[in-house]
């Protein structure tokens, strides 16, 4: 069996290599996207899987991948919004994600997130840089004298919820599929609006669909308290960066933390000294209530391992058995 692995970075490549051995399975990796300019690599190929940002790219990408006889796309993430899966199931080909890969990891960054931003610590960072020391204007709160609301309670959502528990908070979520294991955690509300209304930190944790595309925009942000803060730690498009950067200036919410945003082309490229092509990114940059991290709540550890090991996983399972447990339908 010999597999194309797009997308891998350093810090894979022994994980890559110890699975590759104990498998006896012969792998090839490349720091390339999978895209119409890079598809080419995968003939010859039994199978491919992927880690990326940006789309795959057009319908032409996904008749090759079928010509060259390729019948999945593994990605390593839980999201799987750079792959159309019309043209994927068009061209027989089986995609999987890894949704479990650690959801403490990604959880304890929104918890982070929020602590900082109830702390005002992006704003007193800047006064310091600018040998500014004084704490007028800055007054906290307490994390357990605040109502969190989990918007999406999946394994991730659930865990966010457990963390912010632990820290006294007052939790409340939406689901449209409620989890009866955070039941006992957090007050179930009947709308995402309801939660917005109510919540002093609104975390998002849902994936992204059509549906949920710009949910967070100008009619949604109004609902929010002046004093609430906002944090997307799942995906860029769940929130209209324009319409959030007008909130934000208006002073309508208080702050936003993003590990996502819309345009994430950035991530992971030293671009110092260069000019930044994407205006809205830079406004959010020039914000001192906006706290922005390149798209890290997988980052750890614990947590790229079972990625990399999850997904080779599911790529042989593909393979051998024609279905994973770890298939990813499209939602109706």
């Amino acid at each position: 069996m010999k597999l194309l692995m797009y997308g891998v970075q350093d810090h894979e490549k022994k994980i890559i290599a110890d699975w590759a051995e104990s498998h006896k399975v012969d792998i090839v990796t490349t720091p390339d996207f999978l895209s119409e300019q890079t598809v080419a690599r995968a003939k010859s190929f039994d199978g491919i899987c992927i880690q990326q940002p940006i789309a795959l790219g057009g319908p032409k990408l996904y008749a090759q991948l079928k010509d060259y006889g390729i019948r999945q796309i593994a990605t390593r993430t839980a999201g799987y919004d750079m792959i159309d899966l019309a043209e994927a199931e068009n061209n027989g080909l089986i995609v999987t994600n890894v949704p479990a890969y650690s959801p403490y990891a990604v959880a304890e960054l929104a918890v982070t997130q929020a602590m900082q931003l109830v702390r005002h610590i992006p704003q007193f960072q800047k006064r310091i840089s600018n040998q500014d020391f004084r704490w007028s204007g800055l007054l906290s709160k307490e994390i357990r004298s605040l109502t969190v609301g989990i918007v999406g309670t999946g394994r991730i959502g659930a865990t966010a919820a457990e963390l912010f528990k632990g820290l006294g908070a007052r939790v409340i979520g939406f689901d449209q599929y409620p989890n009866d294991r955070v039941k006992s955690i957090l007050d179930y509300r009947p709308s995402l609006e309801a939660v917005l209304k109510e919540a002093d930190i609104v975390s998002l944790h849902t994936p992204l669909f059509d549906s949920t595309r710009h949910m967070i925009n100008k009619n949604t942000l109004k609902l929010m308290k002046k004093s609430a803060f906002l944090i997307n730690i799942a995906r860029g498009g769940l929130i209209n960066t324009e319409d959030l950067i007008d909130a934000l200036e208006t002073g309508e919410i208080a702050g936003a933390a993003l590990d996502t945003f819309e345009n994430e082309t950035v991530i992971n490229k030293n671009l110092s000294g260069q000019p930044l092509d994407d205006p809205l990114l830079a406004k959010l940059i020039a914000m001192d209530q906006v706290l922005l991290t390149p798209h890290v709540g997988f980052f750890t550890e614990t947590a790229i391992q079972n990625i990399d090991e999850g997904a080779l996983d599911c790529v042989v399972e593909v393979l051998e058995t024609g279905t994973s447990r770890n298939r990813v339908q499209q939602p109706e």
